[in-house]
């Protein structure tokens, strides 16, 4: 008895490999990926063939599906974004936006040999941190620096070279918890060194710190409390106070800023935030402080101070393990250099620009946004352009904001929370996506981080184009 083989009602791998269009493809992509790619859209077809209505391919659909499926397969995880948040150091987006001349430095360093850890001047081996070490210690006035891989780096780096298993003596109101819930403490224990809380939470005065002094104390520490503010009954002791104290017991004063400035940035209309410089005056024997908050650059964790301690912190085996790579060091190098040049700062640095971006600019911005948007999105929906405010985020500056502008985009719809979170899906699935936020029964699109406006405006032409927006969000409520 002879069985029939029965015929399958999708092309062979190889009959659709042989198609014009998937040629065109193997010559882009290569052969086996191709390969790979049919036999997934072969089998995902096969899968669904128990589906009511289903219908078999033809032979162009499925080529359209390798192709789709070979695109998304080579595109880019990470991607530009448009940051209407109205946080203008924006974690989850990235942080500081880099310069053009650290965009071209890095490229340099991406592109051709450099002289990383080469000393061009005897012909022999270099240290990577000499390439930032002059600029960085004329910007601060310390007497050396050394760089890691962000702040919590430079501070686990800082207590593990000078303080493992001793005591570091700490207010209880410094106590703080960075990003991703990062707390001091857990950084102190992971460094080996012992945490000595002082005082209370809203009150710290100089005795206490004297009394918590003990033969196994290795240092007096300060936090700055960036990511929060405390206000009404409180007392903390000031810098000069604590370095008095750390200097007649022959104790290093370590100070981490998180954030930290360079500058004076009450000088651009921006609230007070600590400048190194000023702290390093202070009597601080070591500052911590991060790259890519404040200051501008790449994410960084900046240690500067005393030249014997940096030397301690650079001979600690972890600090090869948290050492910064040549792209890092380009981008640091040119933003410290920019530093050099104040009156070209705003103009330079991306985020001293954003931040102090006037409010008539921005106003003005969305006054012209405001009609392209509300034609792309159909009368199912009303734009407004209302004040806003502004963040510099990151855990900089917590409790102050910056008059800036939005688009408030709101539905006709009374319950219309739906339907926003359903234009919010559709903005993110542009091209380069926005990212706004809702509040209030409005998406918030904040225009301060928003310069270039030709692209923004075209992407909304585009939507336009598709099923209108109202009446999609609108059905889905």
């Amino acid at each position: 008895m002879t069985t029939q083989k029965t015929a399958s009602p999708f092309p062979s791998v190889d009959r659709v490999a042989r198609l014009p269009r998937v040629l065109d493809l193997c010559e882009e992509h290569g052969r086996t990926a191709v390969i790979e790619a049919i036999r997934a859209v072969l089998e995902s077809y096969r899968a669904r063939m128990s589906e009511p209505d289903y219908q078999i391919p033809d032979e162009d659909e499925i080529a359209g599906q390798v192709a789709a499926r070979l695109q998304q397969r080579g595109s880019f995880a990470l991607r530009r974004v448009f940051n209407l948040t109205g946080t203008v150091l924006h974690t989850n987006l990235g942080r500081a936006l880099l310069s053009e001349r650290a965009v071209q430095h890095v490229g340099m360093a991406m592109r051709e040999a450099c002289n990383l850890e080469f000393d061009l001047d005897s012909g022999g081996r270099g240290e990577r941190d000499s390439l930032i070490e002059e600029v960085l210690t004329e910007l601060t006035g310390a007497e050396a620096a050394t760089v890691v891989n962000n702040n919590a780096a430079a501070v686990l780096l800082v207590l593990a070279a000078l303080a493992y298993e001793k005591d570091v003596v700490l207010s209880r109101g410094e106590l703080v918890e960075i990003g991703g819930a990062f707390r001091i403490p857990d950084v102190m224990r992971s460094a080996g060194a012992r945490l000595v809380e002082i005082g209370t939470t809203n009150r710290t005065h100089p005795a206490d710190y004297q009394r918590a002094i003990g033969p196994n104390t290795a240092a007096l520490m300060k936090v700055h409390t960036s990511n929060y503010k405390i206000e009404g009954f409180v007392t903390q002791v000031s810098e000069p106070e604590v370095a008095d104290i750390a200097h007649a017991h022959d104790l290093p004063f370590l100070i981490d800023l998180g954030a930290g400035s360079l500058i004076d940035l009450t000088a651009y209309g921006l609230p007070k935030e600590p400048i190194v410089r000023e702290v390093i005056a202070s009597g601080a024997d070591i500052v911590t402080f991060s790259g890519d908050k404040l200051l501008g650059g790449p994410q960084a964790g900046l240690i500067v101070g005393k030249k014997a301690l940096i030397e301690r912190i650079k001979r600690h085996p972890m600090k090869r393990a948290l050492r910064v790579s040549k792209l890092t060091l380009a981008a640091l190098e040119a933003t410290l250099l920019s530093y050099r040049n104040p009156e070209h700062l705003l103009r330079d640095i991306p985020t001293l620009r954003l931040l102090t971006r006037p409010l008539a600019e921005i106003e003005a911005l969305a006054a012209r946004l405001q009609p392209v948007v509300a034609a792309a999105l159909g009368a199912a929906w009303r734009v407004e352009v209302l004040p806003a405010r502004s963040q510099v985020g990151s855990g900089s500056l917590p409790v102050d904001v910056i008059p800036s502008a939005a688009l408030a985009i709101s539905h006709h719809e009374a319950r219309s929370g739906a339907a926003l979170n359903t234009l919010a899906t559709r903005l993110r699935e542009l091209p380069v996506p926005v990212i706004g936020r809702i509040a209030d029964n409005r998406l918030l699109l904040d225009l301060r981080c928003l310069e270039d406006e030709a692209a923004f405006a075209g992407q909304f032409k585009q939507l336009q184009q598709l099923q209108p927006v109202g009446n999609a969000a609108a059905s889905s409520e």
